[in-house]
């Protein structure tokens, strides 16, 4: 076989594994861009149907509300700290009690209680707005049922039911006020550091951090407490009237805390039961139809990814608002 021919050959050879390499590239790159596409329409595709749940979860909470036939219990849970954009915010638990109260087949209405208690605020809302309803519609008798607990603002807001239930176990009071914080002054001293706060009113800064405390500002803050703790002791005593043994034991409104079989015998609740319990044996109705506003999908996932700047920032300055809890 001559040179020549073997030459050739070889060149024939070169030329077909380059026509073969730039034929597996082009397919490679094909399939990556088709890989992207694929991508990017599941990426559409979820946007679209994670926004068509966000939009219609509303909706179909309220079918949830508005379909059933016959009488029933209605059911609104306070679960959680109570407080404005969360679950258990007066805006969710007010407009849950209000679709109950205008629903002709509500028999009567139970608030489904454990939470550790939250902003005074929110509580007072939903307080004032259960009395209202009661007085507007006397036939709904409502009934607060608190399972694990009921501290603090969640028992503020089951002070003004008709009737509080709870489990023997289950932890009940807290009638108290708390404003909490940190200082910094001594961290500040020893990485020397100087605090410079310049103010327009004499006492504009007195909650900072960074600052060592004045004796006048200190007893003003307290005033401050306990007049939130005198409006909430006010408004437990006007939801339980006589049924409070508070003349016998003061330390009712001393911010401690009691089982649910403790406080049955200071006047606290009424009883002894869960849910279904009062559902069937007291109102009547073992029906249960929850009235609970559910978040949507995305404010489920609002939530996960962080919280809000302005917690965040109280949470940096070191400084917590009154809370019943």
């Amino acid at each position: 076989m001559s040179d020549d021919w073997k030459a050739s050959a070889s060149t024939g050879d070169e030329k077909s594994w380059k026509l073969l390499e730039k034929a597996l590239l082009a397919s490679v790159q094909e399939q990556r861009r088709s890989r992207r596409w694929g991508i990017f329409f599941k990426l559409l595709t979820f946007v679209y149907l994670f926004g068509m749940l966000a939009l219609f979860s509303p909706m179909l909470n309220l079918r949830k509300a508005g379909s059933s036939g016959g009488s029933y219990t209605a059911v609104v849970d306070v679960r959680g700290m109570i407080a404005d954009k969360e679950a258990a915010s007066a805006d969710n638990i007010i407009g849950s009690l209000r679709a109950a109260f205008e629903d002709e087949s509500t028999k009567g209405v139970i608030l489904r209680i454990n939470s550790p208690g939250g902003s005074p605020v929110q509580s007072g809302y939903i307080y004032d707005e259960i009395r209202r309803l009661r007085a507007e519609k006397p036939a709904i008798k409502v009934y607060a049922v608190i399972s694990d607990l009921g501290a603090s603002g969640a028992y503020y807001i089951a002070s003004a039911a008709d009737e509080i239930y709870a489990d023997k176990s289950s932890l009940v009071g807290s009638i108290g006020v708390t404003a909490a914080g940190f200082g910094f002054v001594g961290t500040m001293e020893k990485l020397g550091v100087d605090r410079r706060v310049y103010t327009s009113g004499e006492h504009k800064a007195f909650l900072d951090p960074f600052q060592q405390p004045k004796a006048d500002e200190a007893e003003f803050w307290r005033g401050v407490l306990q007049t939130t703790h005198r409006q909430f002791i006010d408004s437990v005593k006007k939801g339980r009237g006589d049924r409070l043994k508070d003349k016998d034991h003061p330390e009712l409104f001393s911010g401690l805390i009691w089982s649910g079989e403790q406080a049955l015998q200071l006047g606290l609740i009424d009883g002894l039961g869960s849910t279904s319990y009062v559902a069937r044996e007291v109102i009547g109705e073992k029906e249960i139809k929850d009235y609970t506003v559910e978040e949507t999908p995305f404010d489920r996932f609002a939530k996960k990814i962080g919280a809000s700047v302005a917690d965040n920032l109280a949470m940096w300055m070191g400084f917590q608002g009154p809370s019943l809890r």
